[in-house]
Formats: structure tokens, C-alpha cells, sequence
């Protein structure tokens, strides 16, 4: 059975092949599949999460991620103005670069 590469053994695995599986199996295989938080709401805590830390490399695959989870762009652009006063102009201006980017490809 040829399975294609995860996105994290395409980006990693060749050099740190242990963290590839572990974000496979751990982060999206488990804690992703927890019930007691929706996939949405999943989202909407890791894209608040990214915006604060100003981790715009991740911002990138978790708001298009969280637009297929079910989160709507205006509500993806509220999320990022209401963060502007809690984690800083700076981190807001930066999000808000990346969610247009990352509109902007679909």
C-alpha cells in the first residue's frame, strides 16, 4: 500500500523524520481528533494562538485550515482585530498580511 508523504514528511521528514511522525501521529492524528473540541473551535485557538506568537510560517497553513474546518474569512479577520489589543499591533499587522495572502490563492 504506497501512501503519499504527510505534509510534515514532506517538509521534515528527510531531517528530522522522529518530529515528522510525531506531528503525524501526535499533534493531527490525536490531539486534532479529540472530540471534545470541535475542528473549528481547534482552529479558531491555534490561529489565535499563532497570532499572538507571531508565527506567521504556521499562521499560513492554519488559516487555510481553518477555513476548511468551517471558519469564514470575516470571522478569521474579527479574530486577528480583537487580538490586535491583546498581542499587539505588530503581531495583528503581521496576520493580517498573511490572511491576505492566503485569500488572495483561493
Amino acid at each position: 500500500m504506497n501512501r503519499e508523504p504527510s505534509a510534515a514528511q514532506q517538509a521534515m521528514g528527510d531531517l528530522a523524520p522522529k518530529f515528522a511522525e510525531l506531528t503525524d501521529n501526535v499533534l493531527f492524528g490525536d490531539i486534532w481528533e479529540r472530540k471534545e473540541l470541535s475542528k473549528r473551535d481547534r482552529s479558531l485557538i491555534t490561529v489565535a494562538a499563532l497570532v499572538a506568537l507571531n508565527r506567521t510560517d504556521q499562521l499560513r497553513f492554519h488559516l487555510q485550515r481553518a477555513l476548511e474546518n468551517g471558519v469564514k474569512k470575516p470571522e478569521l479577520i474579527e479574530e486577528i482585530t480583537h487580538l490586535a489589543f491583546y498581542s499587539g499591533w505588530p503581531t495583528a499587522v503581521n496576520a493580517v498580511t498573511v490572511a491576505k495572502e492566503v485569500f488572495s490563492k483561493l
